[in-house]
């Protein structure tokens, strides 16, 4: 398994709940990339439960999604976002097991790509949802949003090299500005 490295972590105002690792209420979660999955796992705390001991749904349902996004930012190298999740909960999640979520592609069709997203506790798998996204082009989400790609930590890719503020761009700097570095 090879670590993702976070292309969001020098974007001014960054704070997601699921992998900013700033984001004090945040799961703070990281990726791996195995195959054709994305891979995280995260370790549920007692401000997380619903009932005793029990992960709550709503929480689950955001890893399903955080996971499912990733899928987007390193499998396709672009952004998107989430137009439908159908989750299932399969088996009761506790607060005290490590949590592992799993996540890749099944079916694209020009910009929307359906996931398959997972969570699996001590070996089993307790919640699944397919999760159905509207990915953005490479150019208008590097345009828009400044993202240049995600990398693996391994190809030693300073953040610097490809993350930038978000700022207008013209269309003559798009096509030079939107190269990611090989």
């Amino acid at each position: 398994m090879d670590k993702i490295q976070n292309p969001w972590l020098q974007v001014p105002g960054y704070s997601c709940p699921g992998c900013s690792p700033t984001n004090e209420k945040g799961l703070k979660l990281q990726f791996w990339e195995e195959c054709d999955d994305i891979v995280s796992y995260w370790q549920p705390e007692l401000s997380y439960q619903s009932w005793k001991n029990t992960l709550h749904g709503g929480i689950q349902c955001m890893m399903l999604d955080e996971v499912a996004g990733w899928v987007v930012f390193r499998k396709l190298q672009t952004m998107g976002v989430t137009s439908r999740i159908d989750t299932k909960y399969i088996k009761p999640m506790t607060i005290v097991d490590k949590v592992e979520m799993r996540a890749r592609i099944t079916k694209r069709m020009r910009q929307v790509v359906f996931i398959e997203s997972e969570l699996w506790q001590n070996g089993e798998l307790c919640t699944c949802a397919e999760v159905t996204y509207f990915c953005s082009t490479p150019e208008f989400t590097c345009r828009e949003y400044g993202f240049k790609g995600c990398f693996l930590e391994k190809d030693i890719q300073p953040l610097s090299s490809y993350q930038v503020s978000p700022r207008i761009y013209s269309e003559e700097d798009e096509k030079e500005e939107c190269e990611a570095p090989k």
